[in-house]
Parts: C-alpha cells; sequence; structure tokens
C-alpha cells in the first residue's frame, strides 16, 4: 500500500490511497516493485486529466476521494481500478430550486383564489381553508430556505446523524456518485457509476403512523370532483380572456351606438368589424369543453346537496343572473344549455350585422362569417328580413340597432357569469385537490420533502449518465424515443419504522413520473452556468441540464430544439438485515412483495418500447433471458432474495439507466451493496479471476471509498454491524473480520 498526492491540475484535492491486493503467485512475489509505484501515480494522474475532469464533471462533484487497486484476471494479466467517491452541491441546489419553486406555485394559487371574488359561505369557507394552508405551507418552506441557504455556503453534504435536522428534510441523506474506473491491458478506461443516498423519507416527522403511502389512503378525500392541474391552468387562461374580453365587446357596442347618430358608412363598417373580431374571439373561448362538464359537475353535486339549504347551486355568487337554485336542484340539467348561451353570443352579433347591412342598403355575406356560423348567420338575416320593413326615415338608426346591442349584451353577461362560475369551480376543486385532498399540511409537507430528496438524487444521477453518453449517437436516440430507466434500489427491511421509509421512498419515487429533463446550453462553463435548473410547477417539473455550447452544438437537433426527455422510475426493494429476519418470520413482506412485481411489469414494458425503437441496439436480444430471470426470481418465495437485486441492477446498465442505491442512511448495508455489485462488474465484464473475487471483496470493503463515507458520517472506521446481526445478513453482504463493530 502506498500513498499518492492527487491534483486537480489546478489544486490540490487531497491525498490518494493506493491499496495494493497481494496476490500469491507461484515462484514470484506479486507486489509491484518500488520502481512501479511513480508509473502507477503518473497513471492516475492523467486519468484526472482526462474528460473525467471537464467543466461539466468539476460542476457538479465535488469533494472527491479516490483509491486505486490493482487486481489479477483469469489470464494473470492485471487490472488497474480506480474507485472514486464525491459529494455534489445537487445536495443542497435542487432541493433549494424547489422550495423556490414550490413557494411561488404556492403563491400564486392564494392569488387565484383571492380574485375568484365574493363566494357564498360554503365555498368561501374551503378557500378559506386552502388559502390558510398554503401560507401555512410558505411560512415553513421559507424558513427552510433560508436555513439551508445558510448550510449550502459552506457544505455539500448531509450527513447521517442530520437526517432528522427539521430544517434539512428537503436535503438528501449522504447524497454522493460512486464511481469506478475499469483499465484493461491495451483499453482504454470503462466507467461504471452509481449514485448512493439515504433511502428518501421524512425523519423527522417519523414513522408512528407508517409512511406516505399507508398516511395518504388514510386521508385523501373521498371526492366526487377532481381537476387537474392542466384543466386548473386552462380554466384561469378562459377567466383572464373572457375578464378582457367582455370590456372591448361592450366599449365596442357602445361606440358603435354612437357613430349611428350621424352615420358614416366607413366608419360604422371599422367599428362593426373590430366588434365582430372580439365576439368571434370571445365565442371561440367558451366553446372550451371544461365549461361544459364544469357546469354539469356544478349542477350534480347541487343535488346532491339540494338539503343545505345555505348553499346555493353553483356555490358561487357572480355576475348575472344564473337559473334559480330550487328549478337547478329538481330539474334535469340539459347538457346542450351551454352550447346555447355561447351561440345565442354568436347569432345577436350577425343580428347587428344584417341590421347594418339593411341600413346601409348592402346585401349580406354569411361567407365572411366563420363556417359554424354561417348557418346562424342565415337563418338570422332571414328572419330579419321577413319582419315588418322599418324604413330608415320612420326611426334613426340609433334606434333600430339599439335594442340588438342591448341583446347581444344580455347574452355576453349570461355567457361570462356562467362561464366565471364554471371556471371558478374548477379553479376551487383544482386548489382543494392539490393541498386539501392529500390530508393536514404536514403531509403534503412530508411529501414534497421526501420528493426533493428522491429528485435530487435523480438529477445526479441524469447529470452524470448524460456526460457518459454524449459521444453514443444510439445512446442519445433511446433518450429521445423512450426516455431514461431509473432503477432504485432499495435495502430496507419491512418491519418497524423501516416499513414506513419504505412506504415513504415508494410515494416518493413513483411522483418522479412526471418530471422529465431537457438539455439546454450553458451561457459560459463556469460552474454555475453549469449547474441544472428546475422550472415548472408541482406535477410538471422540467430539469433543465446546461451544456457547454461546443458540447450542445454536437447534440442532434430534437435535443438542441427542447425535445423533453421523459424518465421511467422503477424500485425493487429486498431488506437483507436482522430486522427483515423478523418480518419474514412475524410480520409482513407484502409491500416488497408487491413493489418487484409492479417494477418487473414497468421494466418489462421499457424494454419492450426500446426493443421497437432500436432494435439493433448493442446487447437487447439478451434482454428476454433477463427478464425473465428476473420474472422467475421476482415470483420465488425465498427469504432475503438478493438475486432479484442483482439481475435489475445488470439488466438497468444493459439499458443504459441510471443506478441509485439507498438502506436508512447509504452507509453500511449500502457500502456491501456497492463494493459487491463493483467486484461482480469485474469479475463479468472484466475477468476478474474467481479465485480472489472474495479477497478483492474484503480489500474494497476495508480500504475503499465506503469506509471514508463511513468516516465522514459517524467520525470512525467501522461499520456499524454486530457479529449476531450480521449472521442474518446473505453472506455476500458480510464485512470482512476487523471492519465492523
Amino acid at each position: 500500500m502506498f500513498l499518492c498526492s492527487m491534483t486537480d491540475g489546478v489544486n490540490e484535492v487531497g491525498e490518494v490511497k493506493v491499496s495494493h491486493l497481494q496476490m500469491e503467485e507461484e515462484g514470484e512475489d506479486s507486489a509491484p516493485p518500488e520502481h512501479k509505484c511513480p508509473a502507477l501515480c503518473d497513471a492516475l494522474h492523467g486519468s484526472i486529466q482526462d474528460k473525467e475532469n471537464s467543466p461539466m464533471m468539476r460542476a457538479v462533484l465535488c469533494a472527491q476521494v479516490c483509491k486505486l487497486y490493482r487486481f489479477q484476471t483469469d489470464d494473470r494479466r492485471w487490472l488497474l481500478v480506480k474507485e472514486q467517491m464525491s459529494e455534489t452541491p445537487l445536495s443542497f441546489s435542487v432541493p433549494k430550486q424547489l422550495l423556490s419553486a414550490l413557494v411561488q406555485e404556492l403563491t400564486s394559487r392564494v392569488l387565484d383564489l383571492r380574485e375568484l371574488g365574493q363566494l357564498l359561505p360554503h365555498w368561501d369557507g374551503l378557500r378559506c381553508d386552502v388559502i390558510n394552508l398554503c401560507n401555512h405551507l410558505i411560512g415553513c418552506y421559507q424558513e427552510t430556505l433560508t436555513e439551508i441557504g445558510k448550510l449550502s455556503a459552506s457544505s455539500c453534504f448531509k450527513s447521517s446523524l442530520s437526517k432528522s435536522d427539521r430544517h434539512l428534510q428537503f436535503v438528501p441523506t449522504n447524497l454522493h456518485s460512486q464511481r469506478m474506473e475499469v483499465t484493461s491491458p491495451g483499453s482504454a478506461g470503462v466507467w461504471y457509476e452509481v449514485v448512493t443516498f439515504g433511502a428518501p423519507a421524512d425523519h423527522h416527522y417519523g414513522f408512528r403512523h407508517g409512511g406516505l403511502k399507508r398516511i395518504l389512503c388514510k386521508h385523501r378525500r373521498s371526492s366526487s370532483v377532481s381537476y387537474s392541474s392542466d384543466e386548473g391552468c386552462r380554466a384561469r387562461d378562459l377567466l383572464v380572456s373572457v375578464t378582457h374580453l367582455q370590456p372591448l365587446i361592450f366599449g365596442l357596442a357602445e361606440e358603435l351606438l354612437s357613430i349611428s347618430l350621424e352615420p358614416r358608412a366607413n366608419r360604422l363598417l371599422q367599428v362593426l368589424d373590430g366588434l365582430s373580431q372580439q365576439v368571434h374571439r370571445f365565442v371561440h373561448a367558451l366553446k372550451d369543453e371544461l365549461v361544459k362538464s364544469a357546469l354539469l359537475d356544478i349542477h350534480s353535486q347541487c343535488a346532491s346537496n339540494c338539503n343545505d339549504s345555505h348553499v346555493h347551486s353553483n356555490g358561487l355568487l357572480c355576475e348575472g343572473s344564473p337559473p334559480h337554485p330550487e328549478r337547478l336542484a329538481e330539474d334535469e340539467y340539459d347538457e346542450e344549455e351551454w352550447d346555447l348561451t355561447w351561440t345565442n353570443v354568436a347569432k345577436s352579433l350577425n343580428c347587428i350585422i344584417a341590421m347594418v347591412d339593411r341600413l346601409l342598403g348592402r346585401e349580406p355575406h354569411p361567407q365572411e362569417q366563420p363556417p359554424a356560423e354561417q348557418q346562424e348567420y342565415s337563418e338570422d338575416t332571414k328572419s330579419y328580413n321577413n319582419a315588418s320593413p322599418c324604413s330608415s326615415s320612420e326611426s334613426s338608426w340609433q334606434e333600430q340597432l339599439l335594442p340588438l346591442v342591448i341583446t347581444l349584451r344580455d347574452c355576453v353577461r349570461e355567457a361570462v357569469a356562467k362561464a366565471r362560475t364554471a371556471m371558478t369551480f374548477v379553479v376551487l376543486q383544482e386548489a382543494v385537490g392539490a393541498t386539501m385532498n392529500q390530508g393536514p399540511a404536514q403531509i403534503l409537507h412530508r411529501r414534497h420533502a421526501v420528493f426533493s430528496q428522491a429528485l435530487s438524487a435523480l438529477v445526479c444521477g441524469f447529470v452524470l449518465r448524460l456526460y457518459g453518453g454524449l459521444e453514443d449517437p444510439e445512446f442519445l436516440q433511446q433518450l429521445l424515443t423512450v426516455g431514461i430507466l431509473v432503477q432504485f434500489e432499495g435495502l430496507l427491511s419491512t418491519y418497524g419504522e423501516e416499513l414506513g421509509m419504505l412506504e415513504d421512498m415508494e410515494v416518493g419515487v413513483a411522483d418522479l413520473r412526471s418530471v422529465a429533463f431537457k438539455v439546454t446550453e450553458a451561457k459560459t462553463e463556469q460552474p454555475k452556468d453549469l449547474l441544472p435548473l428546475l422550472r415548472g410547477t408541482w406535477g410538471r417539473f422540467v430539469v433543465e441540464v446546461p451544456l457547454p455550447p461546443e458540447t450542445f452544438r454536437s447534440l442532434p437537433e430534437e435535443l438542441k430544439a427542447g425535445r423533453l426527455i421523459r424518465v421511467e422510475p422503477i424500485l425493487f426493494n429486498i431488506g437483507i438485515n436482522q430486522q427483515q429476519s423478523l418480518a419474514e418470520r412475524f410480520g409482513d413482506s407484502s409491500l416488497q412483495e408487491n413493489l418487484n412485481l409492479q417494477s418487473c411489469e414497468r421494466l418489462r414494458a421499457y424494454c419492450n418500447a426500446l426493443r421497437d425503437a432500436l432494435p439493433r441496439m448493442a446487447g437487447i436480444q439478451s434482454l428476454s433471458e433477463s427478464l425473465s430471470s428476473l420474472d422467475r426470481s421476482v415470483e420465488a418465495k425465498k427469504r432475503k432474495n438478493v438475486e432479484v437485486l442483482w439481475i435489475a441492477a445488470s439488466v438497468c446498465r444493459l439499458v443504459n439507466g441510471i443506478r441509485l442505491t439507498s438502506c436508512k442512511s447509504a452507509k453500511d448495508r449500502t457500502a456491501m451493496s456497492v463494493t459487491l455489485e463493483q467486484c461482480q462488474i469485474l469479475r463479468e465484464r472484466h475477468s476478474l479471476s474467481q479465485q480472489h473475487f472474495s479477497t478483492s471483496l474484503d480489500c474494497m470493503r476495508r480500504n475503499g471509498c465506503r469506509m471514508d463515507n463511513v468516516q465522514k458520517n459517524v467520525g470512525n472506521r467501522r461499520f456499524a454491524f454486530s457479529a449476531v446481526q450480521l449472521l442474518t445478513f446473505p453472506r455476500l453482504y458480510r464485512p470482512p473480520d476487523g471492519s465492523y463493530g
């Protein structure tokens, strides 16, 4: 064993411990001669100066620890293996951006609800509940942002001892990238990576009542009416549109009457043309099917609440004269009623146009109307032509236009009143669904915090995977067609508090399905300009990953144009500790079994889509056999069946996926899993000698980066296992003697 000083080309970044694995060879000493030590250091320095130390990598990785090993292959040649563990500023930058986005979204929701105007008591009380909940969360998140800002100025790391800290709920525990470079004789280095972090869970609130999966099922309100965030946005846009268009229409109608006092044909036609354009925009907005469906939902709720004397039929106070509550409650709602409402607006405009044409002595021109309104125009014009003629000498033009303008205004008012009622209902119900239906503020807070931890790890993994595949056209095409697979490996037991952690983790991983990535062009190559940016709102977040201009220009046109890259997250969990033994004997492992079955199905669906999109992709034809083996392992009733994790990890790497590994704090069990995976890769892909597999594994566990991880978390270099506990662990997940206790 020897030490090399390690620099990044600019500053000294630490000390590298190079561990030499003693291999006994017949008739010769396998220890490298002294003069070879500088050669190994030179190789290490050379490796650090390549693209792995590019501005992109330097922006997202920090506080690196490196270890160098020399292992023997089956043909008695040597592998040079570099193990690298790094912290990442994403541990704090992603949660800060998420908190800022949530504060902005909640603030907008409060403003939207306050702008709904006066509501009757039932709905006003509900609005107040939502606003109070939002304001509570805004205050909590702003306080958390302030505290995280203080800590992130001096650290990129949250230790396992801080996992219950109230102000660090949104920060992932012990988040690191674990990377391994393998250099075989006569070949360039190959990199393998896995992101490690404590299972995304809310340790501050604890698990007395279980995790998110159980809590959400218990507190979620049953509601027959719910609207998505997209529908809420459409409703707000329509409210803005009708609020803007109504005064324009009324103003132009008044101007038309004013001009008709002293008829000027050109000016009259000019104003009429402007009025027609605004009415057509108004009618187009009102044709949105969301309005009709919302009115139907309102009447349905009215029917169910008709005995509640203080609840208005639509629950709202709006302009105009909506139908009487009792009639709405008793009569069957006619779905065509709304179509008749906006049609009346169009017909009243057509009547005005027909009257102006008569006054000017012109023939009507229905072909100038939109196609949907041509028939209406013809029928209205015909009815006016058949009516008793009224000479312009008998009454002024204004007197003849006035009743028609009044009719237009009345029709517009009625349409606006119903549209506002419907869209206010949608906005309010969407706000209720996004907040109140998930239970108390603490539950929503918990869900956001768990999501933040999972998202931070995902962004780290995606960035590293993208950087590693920028020169692979097949991988870039895969991103465009089927997105990227994200495989979470859990080592949590299904007993006691860890069952609650797994329930948190399941919801957090599932929430990542709404996340997408987009590649953008960075302004400069400075680290701050290369950090990912979070855009959007809850349920529609997009992570923008900036690339240096030269790198960005080499990408496919679709990626440069901003095509979104979707995410397919899956979670496989196998408990391996003594608590899992209790769960299997006296408890319940159904959550783990169901999780693994569902993840198998999602993994197979992703692989099938990939095979259809890229049938010539390397290794794609061997997927069927691997997936069948995974199915058999998942369905087998075998205790602590870690083979499930091994096969899932192998399939994930085969399809260029992102690997993430978690236990309670990503310290001890995660160390066993990561080092085992590294040695399995060396054996299966780089011909590590089977004779030396166990010795190599013990070497990595005793002297490798994960022991440094233990020290930075708890201050000593020993895994937190007891000899009795380890008797319940699968054999390959037990550390070497002297490294625990």
